[in-house]
């Protein structure tokens, strides 16, 4: 397959990364008209037809390049805006107004596969039946309540957002203002198991993942247990054990727009607090990843580097250490990407 038009990843870096799945849009964007985004620099065109299932195609008319995402639906057609011409659920052109009855081959539409999972419209650019989809199955469970947070954009890798996300000694820092404690900034040892999809690190530490306002409602003692799940390349999740055996579960999906452009979706699972207000999870997600944001948009090199030797790390790295070890294995460049 050809790179996208002014791509901005290495050759090699592209064809490791387009056989993943990864998160473009949310169900609801995509309705009665055609929706465009951008993954890994080619621009797609997502729209629903009869059946209810959404089509993913290269979004250019194969006649004189507009974008196919202008055009409409009808039937189960999309129809190009700048001339009428007509494509059918298999991406043939079945229509051409300007000339009736001719058709040709070389007029079809690339088609990508899709799947409708956890409120989102998942993608990926090259077809890999062994290529593992994120777990998160509490989404369709009727013992957790669902919560879907607006996507967060950032002028940042991918790979930096997602090691941010897995990262444990930066809580009383970053996080200060929401769920930090200062003056607890020791990490305890954890382990990290590789498992097919990625790596899974179970962390234990006595600090507190209730909201500053609500810290004296944590049990003296108590130890929080965070299990992170990564599945290549850019997806983890974490689930967070509460006190009373609580758990919620969050779905840190980094979708890169380019190579330093980043959409990031977070669906959030709870299986207590149930008639709690959703929007006071809403505000306070949002405040966690703005703050964590703004670390990471301003972070140097903006690629995350592969080769460890290029930067320094400390004990409780060794989240950060196995994924970039692992992004190699994919054949991902040593400095990563651009």
């Amino acid at each position: 397959m050809k790179l996208p038009r002014d791509c901005t990843f290495s050759e090699t870096d592209w064809a490791a990364l387009a056989p993943f799945w990864y998160p473009v849009a949310f169900s609801r964007e995509v309705q009665s008209a055609p929706v465009g985004v951008q993954l890994l620099d080619e621009r797609i065109a997502l729209y629903r037809l009869s059946d209810g299932k959404v089509t993913a195609a290269r979004d250019l008319c194969l006649h004189r390049g507009a974008p196919i995402s202008l055009g409409r639906i009808e039937g189960d057609e999309i129809i190009c805006a700048y001339h009428g011409l007509r494509y059918d659920k298999t991406g043939a052109c079945v229509c051409i107004p300007a000339q009736p009855g001719a058709t040709t081959s070389r007029m079809r539409l690339r088609l990508y596969p899709t799947q409708e999972r956890y409120g989102l419209i998942w993608v990926r650019l090259l077809d890999d039946p062994e290529t593992p989809f994120p777990e998160f199955d509490e989404w369709d469970d009727p013992n957790f309540t669902q919560v879907l947070p607006d996507a967060v954009d950032l002028a940042a890798s991918a790979g930096r957002q997602v090691e941010g996300f897995l990262d444990v000694s930066h809580f009383a820092f970053v996080h200060q203002a929401t769920f930090g404690e200062s003056q607890n900034t020791e990490v305890p040892p954890y382990p990290v198991e590789i498992t097919p999809a990625g790596f899974r690190a179970d962390y234990v530490s006595t600090v507190s993942n209730y909201p500053a306002h609500l810290k004296h409602l944590n049990p003296p003692g108590f130890l929080w247990r965070r299990l992170f799940e990564v599945w290549l390349p850019f997806t983890a999740r974490l689930t967070i054990f509460f006190p009373g055996g609580g758990r919620l579960c969050i779905l840190n999906a980094a979708s890169p727009v380019s190579a330093r452009r980043t959409r990031m979706f977070s669906p959030i699972c709870r299986d207590f607090d149930r008639d709690a207000p959703l929007q006071d999870s809403l505000d306070f997600n949002h405040r966690v990843f703005a703050e964590d944001k703004a670390i990471v948009e301003s972070q140097r090199p903006e690629d995350l580097p592969l080769n460890l030797a290029d930067e320094v790390h400390i004990r409780a790295d060794k989240s950060s250490i196995t994924y970039r070890k692992l992004l190699a294995d994919l054949g991902l460049g040593r400095t990563y990407t651009a």
